[in-house]
Formats: structure tokens, C-alpha cells, sequence
């Protein structure tokens, strides 16, 4: 490869379990470390760092537990240091454990930057490339991939160039397969990595990677621009995981490589894979997902303004740089009072419900939603409720149950006594009449139970799906307690899940109103379920 061209191959080094573990409030058990390690084989990274062998037992467990998994791709790394200054190499308990974790490969770090050398270490410049030399030798002599962490290089390079070059000279010396830089505070500019990265590929022959941290918002930004150097190894985590600011996002990282610079970073097929693995990772860190995120993000692809949706339908290019399916996601049209006719009607199409375009029926519709969304209603997330509104404009939306009325009792006494939430609903089914009462874990949970006892004799398969999630937003507070609420609910059931919202002065009334959507929604699923069933049995 010349100076000049881009590499044709970058290798895609993971270090959410290590550097991403360090975030604040994330934690991978044993389990969903070896469960993270089978998603981002399925990926097709080239290589998971899985931590410090010797840090602690669960660590040592994750290294004895991941042999048992069959890879395809991934190659299981292990992490530690340079060996301490005041012993020989062969002695170090940190070597000893990257030796005995069996990973394929090992990363180690060392000091770059003379400051850390002489205030951290507190040993001479010259020994610090002592200890490079040697810790990289000894290891390359008992695996074939090593790979030299020049921590805090960008730092270093700018206080004093010469030694900083030294330091990876000395790694290089020792045989290390790879001389990853490491913008370790966050702080460097991309044309500042691109003129170092250039400076160290004129001088060492040696592959570079970079690591890169986000503290400045730059993390993506100075990993692709140390590629465009010339770099073939990127660090960073999934989803930007890591300490303060996070690392290098490898999600953004991968897709702009293959569909923006033409560099191949993962098998064929892999990049349709981002979305899922984003996912798991923020279900696998119990962290909520972010919606933004670019290329996997829920708003990725979503287009809220009727304009943007219109133009979208004719041709997707123009409000959009690649197609969501090359990364897994998928394209979502949003309902609001921003909503065009446009909106309505292809929301419609995508839940295969055909309005047509530019007839009065979706004008109506479209005139009902901003009318609704002057009191208060929001669709998005909520597009369960979309759907039912649509039926019943076109008028074949069946009434499962009338509601007879409801009730909602609490009893608290005295200051330190339980709460007790009783509710009871009576529901009408055709001329049949159906009263229960329930208890429940406050006035909402209740009332959910009560209502799905109720039905449940005529409609069994409500016990099927559970409510996953309960949202309330107070839409103003100038009435104070008496302030407008919308309520959204999530539920779900194997097949997937779906959102309902209710509007009201009234918390319990607004819930209600959201509890029926859900239940009305799943019971219209059914009977569609059951109508294309006998279609196909009467073929």
C-alpha cells in the first residue's frame, strides 16, 4: 500500500469489555460477556478484547468459559501493561496471566508521553523503553498476534515528538504486530491524527491502529481520519461505550467505512448485522437505546415533516444518505401535528391499509390527527392507536366490548399505613354483562387487571400479552394537579409489541383510554390473523 491509497482492508478491534465496561453504570456479568462475544462474532469483528486476565475471578472465568465458543471470526484478546519497572519480565503476575488466559492474541500498553513516564512510572525515559522492548518480545515468543497500545501518543507527540516516536520504535523492536495509537484524553483534533499518523508511517514500517476516545466529540472523526492515513486496525466499543465521554462508536465507525470510503471492515453480509448488535448491546448493559444514534438509531430513518415524507416516497435519496436496510434499521414515518397528508397515507401503506392518495378520506384523517393533537395525543411511539384510528374512519372497526363503567378505589390509613388500590370495571359483550373487581399495585395496575379479568372469558387470549411499559407526560403545568396528562403504554407479547396513548385531564381516565387501544389492537390482530388463515385453507 503507498502512502497515498487507502487500505483495502481495516481489521475491527472491540474493546466494549474492557474500555466500555469502564462507563459509568455498565457492568457485563460472565453471562453477558460471553453472550456479547457471540453477537459480535455473528458481526464478524476480527478481533474482542476480553479484559484483564488477572484483574479479578470473573475475569479469569470469562477467559476459562469463552474457549468453549465455537468463533467463526472473532479473535479473543487479552489486555495488561508493560512489565513493572522493579522486576524482570518473566516474573511479572500481569504477564503470567495474558500467558495462561489462552487467548489468541494479547494487547499490552505502555507510556508514550515522557510526563506519564517520569510523574506516573516515576522511572528514567530510558527504562520505560526498556520495558516496551522486552514485554513485546517476550510475548511475541509465545503468540503470534501482539499488539502495542501507545497510551496517551497524541499527548506525548505534542510535548516531545522525538521520544514519543522512540517508544513506538522500541515496541516495532520487539516484534508487535500492530502500533495502535491512542488519543487516550480525547483532546485531538482529526488534522492533528491525520499529520501524526502520516509522520509515523513515513518512519516505522509497521502496521498503525488507532484507538480513539470522545471527549471532544471527535472519536469517529480522528478514527477515520488515522484510516485515511493509512491506519488498519480501529479500536472502539459498540454503541461508544467507555469511560467519561465514551470511545470510538465501532457502529458508525463500520458503516462509514464500507459505504462511505469503500473499505472493507466486516465479512459479507455484516453490515446488516449493526442494528441488531446496537441493540443487544443496550439490552445486554441495561441502558436505555438511543434513538439517535446515526445508522441504527430508531430516528435514524425516521421522517417526521410532511414535505420531507412526500419527497422520501417519490425517490428515498433525498432525505436520505444510505438505505436503512445495508444496516439493518428499517424507515419509519412519523405522525404529528408536522404530518402531511403524505404521512397519513403512507403510515397507512406500511400498515397495509391502502387510503389512496389525495382522496377525502385521508384529508379526514389527517384533519382528525391535528385536531387530536391539539388536545394533547402524540402517535409517535403510539402507532397501535394510528392504526385503530384508521379503521374506524374507514368504518370496519369491530367493537369488541362496550364499557358499562369503572371504579377506583384507594384506601390509606394513617400516615405509616398500606395503600390499598382496589378498582372494579363492568364491561358490556354483545348482551352479555361481565363484572370484576381486582386488587392491584396502585390505581393503574388495578384497573388493568380488573379490566383483562373481565374480558378474559370472552376474549382468552388477552391474558397472552403483558404491559411492558407505562409512560405519563403532563403536557402543561399551568393547571397545576389539574393539568392535561398523556399516557402511553407499551405492550407486548411474543410476536412483538405495540404502543397505545390516551389523553385526559384524568390520569386513571387517560390510562384506561390507552389500556383499551392495546387490548382492542391485539383482539383486531387476531381476527385479521384468523381471516388469513381461512383464506389460505379455502386456497
Amino acid at each position: 500500500m503507498s502512502d497515498n491509497s487507502l487500505p483495502a482492508r481495516v481489521d475491527i478491534y472491540d474493546t466494549t469489555l474492557r474500555d466500555g465496561a469502564q462507563s459509568e453504570d455498565v457492568s457485563f456479568s460472565v453471562a453477558d460477556k460471553l453472550r456479547v462475544v457471540q453477537q459480535l462474532d455473528i458481526l464478524g469483528v476480527h478481533y474482542v478484547e476480553g479484559g484483564w486476565p488477572s484483574a479479578n475471578r470473573k475475569e479469569a472465568e470469562f477467559f476459562e468459559q469463552v474457549r468453549e465458543l465455537p468463533l467463526k471470526t472473532a479473535q479473543v484478546t487479552a489486555f495488561g501493561s508493560t512489565h513493572r519497572a522493579s522486576m524482570v519480565v518473566e516474573d511479572d503476575p500481569n504477564l503470567i496471566g495474558l500467558l495462561s488466559s489462552g487467548a489468541d492474541a494479547l494487547c499490552i500498553f505502555g507510556k508514550s508521553w515522557d510526563f506519564h513516564v517520569t510523574h506516573a512510572l516515576s522511572i528514567s525515559l530510558e527504562r520505560n523503553l526498556e520495558l516496551i522492548e522486552n514485554t513485546v518480545t517476550y510475548l511475541k515468543a509465545h503468540r503470534s498476534r501482539v499488539f502495542y497500545d501507545a497510551e496517551h501518543f497524541f499527548d506525548g507527540f505534542k510535548a516531545d515528538p522525538e521520544y514519543a516516536l522512540t517508544t513506538l520504535e522500541a515496541a516495532a523492536a520487539g516484534g508487535a504486530d500492530a502500533l495502535v495509537l491512542c488519543d487516550t484524553n480525547g483532546g485531538t483534533m482529526p488534522w492533528e491524527v491525520a499529520e501524526m499518523v502520516r509522520t509515523v508511517r513515513a518512519r516505522i514500517a509497521c502496521d498503525v491502529g488507532i484507538h480513539t476516545h470522545n471527549d471532544s466529540g471527535l472519536a469517529v472523526a480522528n478514527a477515520l481520519a488515522a484510516v485515511q492515513q493509512g491506519a488498519v486496525q480501529v479500536q472502539g466499543t459498540i454503541n461508544g461505550y467507555g469511560e467519561r465521554c465514551g470511545n470510538a462508536n465501532l457502529i458508525s465507525v463500520m458503516a462509514n467505512l464500507e459505504l462511505k470510503m469503500g473499505i472493507k471492515a466486516l465479512p459479507e453480509g455484516g453490515l446488516t448485522h449493526l442494528k441488531e448488535t446496537s441493540a443487544s448491546l443496550f439490552e445486554l448493559a441495561n441502558m436505555p437505546h438511543n434513538k439517535q444514534l446515526p445508522y441504527v438509531g430508531e430516528s435514524a430513518f425516521a421522517h417526521k415533516g410532511g414535505i420531507h415524507v412526500s419527497a422520501v416516497e417519490k425517490d428515498a435519496r433525498t432525505y436520505e444518505h444510505v438505505t436503512p436496510e445495508s444496516v439493518g434499521n428499517r424507515r419509519r414515518v412519523l405522525i404529528s401535528d408536522y404530518s402531511g397528508r403524505s404521512n397519513v397515507v403512507y403510515k397507512a401503506k406500511e400498515l397495509g391499509l391502502d387510503l389512496g392518495d389525495k382522496t377525502p378520506m385521508s384529508a379526514n384523517i389527517l384533519a382528525q390527527i391535528k385536531e387530536l393533537e391539539a388536545t394533547g395525543y402524540q402517535f409517535e411511539g403510539a402507532e397501535a392507536s394510528f392504526e385503530l384510528l384508521i379503521h374506524k374512519a374507514q368504518g370496519n372497526h369491530k367493537r369488541y366490548f362496550e364499557l358499562a363503567g369503572f371504579r377506583v378505589v384507594l384506601d390509606k390509613r394513617g400516615s405509616d399505613g398500606e395503600t390499598l388500590t382496589e378498582a372494579t370495571v363492568k364491561v358490556r359483550v354483545g348482551e352479555q354483562e361481565q363484572l370484576m373487581a381486582a386488587e392491584g399495585d396502585g390505581p393503574v395496575n388495578a384497573l388493568d387487571v380488573a379490566l383483562r379479568s373481565a374480558l378474559s372469558r370472552f376474549y382468552p387470549q388477552i391474558n397472552e400479552f403483558r404491559l411492558v411499559d407505562y409512560k405519563v407526560r403532563v403536557l402543561t403545568g399551568r393547571n397545576g394537579t389539574a393539568s392535561r396528562v398523556r399516557v402511553l403504554v407499551e405492550s407486548g407479547d411474543n410476536s412483538g409489541s405495540w404502543g397505545t396513548v390516551g389523553v385526559s385531564t384524568n390520569i386513571i381516565e387517560a390510562s384506561y383510554m390507552a389500556l383499551v387501544d392495546a387490548i382492542d389492537y391485539r383482539l383486531m390482530r387476531d381476527d385479521a390473523e384468523e381471516r388469513a388463515a381461512q383464506g389460505r385453507a379455502e386456497q
